[in-house]
């Protein structure tokens, strides 16, 4: 008989052993919804078992905010936690409310929270899609687009327009009165709405129905997608890092065994929200919002909701009672992870330039700064504030009493702030308008008051100076829209003489000029100061006024002598359908436009110069939309624009050359010739100029001197013969 071997269990392969019959008979069936109380969250501190203690306790009552824990679990291997924990909630809803509320949330600056159902684990792992090695990603290649600002390299410095008419969309090159040059072939079907650019013109935007395309380059390629359905609205950062875009369907999130739901954009904590915030350059989303309760049902929505400060670090919605702050570079955490409570808070604006407040005047960079107003109530008078970020303090309060309206009117760079306060009479039978101006770089931020008798519609800041604009109205339930019953007021502050005749401004703001009896109601100051251009959009009549702020002649005697300066209309135009004005980035030039989305009479579009000559005017049957390109900030520094300056009169002489060619083919071919000849004389000259002196250097070598010859030729050039006796 042989003699029994001992069995070796190393041997076995249990991969091959048939358990099913075991599995089947010891199998512990959970209770119905019982694994979907349980949570697992990831990215949890890894720490020494001696401070595991400490970490149950943060995460307890963290987790305890959505729901009641009936177990938290810290694994612990080899003396450390292992950064992940499993939390079991009283019921399945609490377990929803947290992964809602606490997937992506920021646990510190190093640790974010990742939650998610314990059956999602399970399933991820049945399904092969969890795998024990590690597989590295694969990082798409890189796709250039080409230079993004190349619209800059244009060696005449022309700008870009867009035109949109009927379902066609076109970019183009503006040649002044000349016929516009396509930078690109005009494209149909290019958007289903309307078009965008970025604050700096480097993006374009088109809406379609799922979402927003980004389109760039010299050939305007398509950079990328933002997916969000139904989109109706979009806006843009200042710095063009972030988009905001707004749907009136709330996003639904398509079922666990859906194929898209692994691709899908937006997570469970996005449910029910409609507006989106995404990063430009990932084209990912980094918070969503829902809508605030009292905006939910509005047929007209107000835009944007979310606003920004100069310089893209903060970004804030308002809300009732409250306003949102959040710190863009901290994952668009609230400041001091709480909401500024601000009661009936109606508005608010961010200052749209850094500020340089006298209590710290050498920061860098300058304060950012946002103002904002309330309304009166039972035991509280209406206030406008201005406040400092990321301080949240108060920096000044201005307390208002009898206010019907008020309106936040920030100065270009952001030194002055004009708080328009739409008061009424004891009776409210009778409206005025009160100007509240904060000088926001002055030490403790002087308010001063101006008390008007007529109702403001309408303010406008010289961008870069400390000149305003006003267009007002008698209160009057007899006045008649047929006839002009508005007033044009400018505002300068004023001088006075100090000292061997120097005048010296004083911060005391004086309306100079008024005109009255005119139909304007709209106000366009040039991005760089000087001339406004005063236009009346109403129903289908139109018409533009032209004004220089900086007149250099006489000043009529109608103007106080008491401001430095000196208003005179340039020109006047009808225009007949006007429903948008807009100015080029430089000051130069304004064009205005007849859109067929408000009528169809006459639509098309007019530009003119800044002194109200017209350049070019075109009607076209289903024109839309005009846009000038945008520019970012210019690189030169002061003294490079002094220098500019100095040379303007040569270099406008090489532009109307340059005009002039382009403009009449056969001065050019003319021009051109003339140029050759020239060069070609030059040439000569410079090669006969070679020559001699190389042929005196050789006859002269060795004498080591000149020998100068002179030649004298006698020339008769009349004669007379006399017979002297």
């Amino acid at each position: 008989m042989p003699e029994a071997t001992e069995f070796d269990e190393t041997n076995v392969n249990l991969n091959e052993v048939d358990f099913s019959d075991l599995e089947e008979k010891y199998k512990v069936q959970a209770p119905d919804g019982f694994i979907n109380k349980f949570v697992v969250c990831d990215g949890t501190p890894v720490a020494p078992e001696s401070k595991a203690p400490v970490l149950k306790k943060v995460l307890a009552k963290l987790f305890g905010q959505c729901g009641k824990i009936e177990r938290l679990d810290v694994p612990v291997n080899e003396g450390k936690t292992t950064g992940y924990v499993f939390v079991e909630y009283s019921n399945a809803q609490m377990a929803l409310n947290a992964i809602k509320h606490l997937n992506g949330k920021k646990l510190d600056v190093k640790h974010r929270l990742l939650v998610n159902k314990l059956s999602d684990i399970e399933k991820y792992v049945l399904s092969g899609k969890v795998k024990d090695e590690f597989d590295e990603p694969k990082i798409p290649e890189f796709q250039s687009h080409g230079y993004m600002k190349s619209n800059l390299r244009d060696a005449a410095g022309r700008d870009q327009y867009l035109l949109h008419q009927n379902d066609e969309v076109g970019v183009y090159w503006f040649k002044r009165n000349l016929k516009p040059e396509p930078a690109i072939s005009p494209r149909s079907q290019w958007t289903s709405a309307f078009m965008k650019w970025s604050p700096k013109g480097t993006y374009l935007f088109s809406l379609f129905p799922n979402g927003i395309q980004c389109w760039g380059g010299a050939d305007f390629e398509r950079i990328s997608r933002f997916f969000h359905p139904s989109v109706r609205l979009v806006d843009c950062s200042p710095n063009e890092k972030y988009l905001v875009t707004l749907s009136p369907e709330p996003i639904a999130l398509p079922p666990d065994d859906h194929p898209s739901r692994a691709s899908f954009l937006f997570g469970p904590e996005s449910q029910g929200h409609k507006l989106v915030i995404w990063d430009i350059r990932t084209s990912l989303p980094v918070k969503t919002f829902a809508l605030p309760p009292n905006l939910e049902n509005q047929a007209s929505m107000p835009w944007p909701l979310i606003k920004w400060s100069y310089n893209d670090k903060y970004c804030a919605r308002m809300g009732p009672d409250a306003l949102a702050v959040y710190d863009v570079e901290n994952d668009f955490s609230l400041i001091d992870k709480k909401l500024v409570k601000i009661s009936g808070i109606m508005d608010f604006e961010f200052a749209p330039g850094g500020v340089k407040l006298a209590a710290n005047r050498k920061s860098d960079p300058p304060e950012v700064v946002l103002s904002y107003w309330t309304p009166e109530s039972s035991n509280q008078s209406a206030r406008c504030s201005v406040m400092q970020l990321p301080s949240r303090s108060v920096l000044r309060t201005v307390n208002l009493v009898q206010v019907s309206d008020c309106q936040l009117f920030w100065q270009g760079q952001g030194k002055y702030l004009c708080c328009r306060v739409n008061r009424h009479t004891k009776s409210k039978k009778t409206r005025f308008t009160n100007l509240q101006i904060f000088q926001l770089e002055e030490r403790d931020i002087p308010v001063e008051s101006i008390d008007l008798q007529d109702v403001v519609i309408e303010i406008a800041w010289e961008p870069r100076g400390k000149r305003f604009v006003t267009i007002s109205r008698p209160d009057s339930s007899e006045n008649n829209p047929a006839f002009p019953t508005n007033s044009l007021t400018f505002y300068d502050t004023e001088e006075v003489k100090k000292g061997k005749g120097i005048m010296v401004p004083i911060k005391r703001w004086i309306p100079f000029k008024t005109t009255a009896g005119k139909y304007s109601n709209v106000v366009k100051f040039s991005p760089k100061g000087r001339f406004v251009v005063m236009a009346a959009m109403r129903d289908v009549k139109g018409e533009l006024e032209f004004y220089d702020l900086d007149f250099d002649g006489e000043k009529p005697k109608d103007q106080s002598k008491k401001v430095a300066s000196n208003v005179k209309m340039l020109a006047t135009h009808q225009y007949q359908g006007l429903t948008n004005l807009e100015w080029e980035v430089s000051g130069r030039f304004i064009a205005g436009w007849s859109s067929s989305w408000k009528h169809k009479i006459e639509n098309g579009f007019k530009i003119y110069d800044c002194i109200g000559r017209l350049l070019r005017e075109e009607i076209i049957d289903g024109f839309k939309e005009f846009e000038w390109r945008p520019r970012p900030k210019s690189l030169l520094t002061k003294g490079d624009k002094k220098k500019v300056r100095k040379s303007l009169r040569e270099y406008s002489a090489q532009f109307e050359e340059e005009d002039a060619m382009e403009a009449n083919a056969e001065l050019r071919e003319q021009i051109l010739r003339r140029k050759k000849l020239l060069h070609d004389w030059r040439s000569w000259r410079m090669s006969v100029d070679e020559k001699l002196e190389k042929m005196n250097l050789v006859a002269h070598r060795d004498e080591g001197k000149v020998e100068v010859i002179e030649e004298i030729k006698e020339i008769v050039l009349d004669e007379k013969e006399e017979i002297v006796e």
